[in-house]
């Protein structure tokens, strides 16, 4: 009896030894470090550089009033449309338009006073010129005096005198009344006779100053019209990059407050630097068509230098580097195969392999920095 005691708890024993043991069993990872990859291919790429810069029009029209006056109304805000002749604002300018209309009549008949007694003045020197020389004339047959050639002289003298200052005083007069006038007139520029701003050109309301019960000055341009079909982007380039740039060449604008990338074309490249940045400046050309696209805006252009067609381009991240040694890892089979490669053009977030690389093969993208030549590796679709 105590024989089969001890045999049963030493079956138990070994039960309870088994049940600890399956608990303890832990699940083996997977042999390999875990790796994305791609397949290698050839394709055609382009170096980039991308400068910012600022979108302006092609031609711009600044409306400025050169009189203090209240505005009464506002009838378009910036990015509306606008023809020429347009009313943009309402301005109070009843007493500067009074003056205007004054100082057009000052103007207008002392321009008329001046030319009608110049007439009359240079008829009566005429006269006196021709009685001057007809006694002269007398005087050389014996029919007049010398005094009385003398008295002639004295007379056409005085009345050419008389002429010339009254001519003068005449003048100065319609000269004074003129400059009043093209004041006034300059400050009524860009002003109808009621008081209202027109647009002198059909562009695109850029910018608008003005605004109800509010004051515009000649400070400040009432308004800015984009009056051109197309627009263009100012940037300043380094020399390094200018010699790779020509006329004619397509770049990549992106303008991030209007949500628009596009192309543009380059208009112009400066050949003298700015003396004080010692940079370039280039101007491309961008349709002004793209919606809320105005002047002022920063855009990012983008230009694509130098290419490479049909040859090998991987993602520049997927590139290691070791002092001046640049390497990538392949798969080959389960196993990571350590290869250097030599770089060629960078661009768009890619880069050219000029050696050490050949389509077809299995390149690590993703976990290269965890590898070593020969270590066994397992692909993965996703992350981890």
């Amino acid at each position: 009896m105590k024989q089969k005691t001890i045999s049963l708890l030493l079956a138990l024993a070994l039960v309870l030894s088994l049940a600890g043991c399956k608990k303890e069993e832990t699940v083996t990872a997977p042999a390999g470090v875990a790796v994305q990859v791609q397949t290698v291919e050839a394709q055609d790429i382009a170096s980039e550089n991308t400068v910012s810069g600022q979108v302006t029009a092609g031609s711009e029209t600044s409306v400025y009033v050169t009189a203090t006056a209240k505005c009464t109304a506002v009838y378009v805000e910036a990015g509306d449309a606008v023809k020429a002749g347009d009313v943009i604002c309402s301005l109070d300018m009843e007493s500067s338009l009074a003056q205007y209309r004054a100082a057009e009549i000052g103007y207008t008949s002392a321009a008329s006073s001046y030319s009608d007694q110049k007439n009359i003045l240079d008829r009566q020197v005429a006269l006196y010129e021709k009685n001057w020389n007809d006694t002269k004339a007398l005087f050389e047959i014996g029919a007049a005096s010398q005094s009385e050639v003398d008295q002639m002289e004295l007379q056409y003298l005085s009345t050419k005198a008389q002429r010339d200052s009254t001519l003068a005083q005449l003048e100065a007069s319609m000269q004074s009344a003129k400059s009043s006038y093209e004041q006034l007139a300059l400050a009524m520029e860009n002003i109808d006779s009621h008081g209202n701003v027109i647009a002198p050109v059909d562009g695109v309301l850029a910018s608008l100053t003005a605004s109800e019960g509010g004051m515009v000055s000649p400070s400040y341009a009432v308004a800015v019209i984009d009056g051109a079909e197309q627009m263009k982007v100012t940037v300043m380039v380094s020399e390094a990059l200018v010699p790779k740039l020509a006329i004619g060449d397509t770049v990549t604008v992106r303008v991030s407050a209007a949500d628009a990338e596009f192309d543009g074309v380059i208009r112009s490249v400066e050949k003298t630097a700015n003396q004080v940045t010692k940079l370039y400046t280039v101007t491309v050309t961008v349709p002004a068509d793209v919606e809320g696209l105005l002047s002022g805006m920063f855009a990012d252009v983008t230009f694509h230098t130098d290419t490479s067609a049909d040859t090998i381009v991987i993602p520049t991240q997927a590139i290691l580097t070791s002092g001046s040694t640049q390497y990538v890892y392949v798969v080959e089979g389960d196993t990571a195969r350590y290869v250097e490669v030599t770089t060629g053009l960078t661009g768009n977030g890619v880069t050219e392999i000029t050696s050490g690389l050949e389509a077809g093969q299995q390149l690590v993208t993703v976990g290269q920095a965890y590898l070593s030549d020969g270590a066994l590796v397992r692909i993965v679709t996703g992350e981890g």
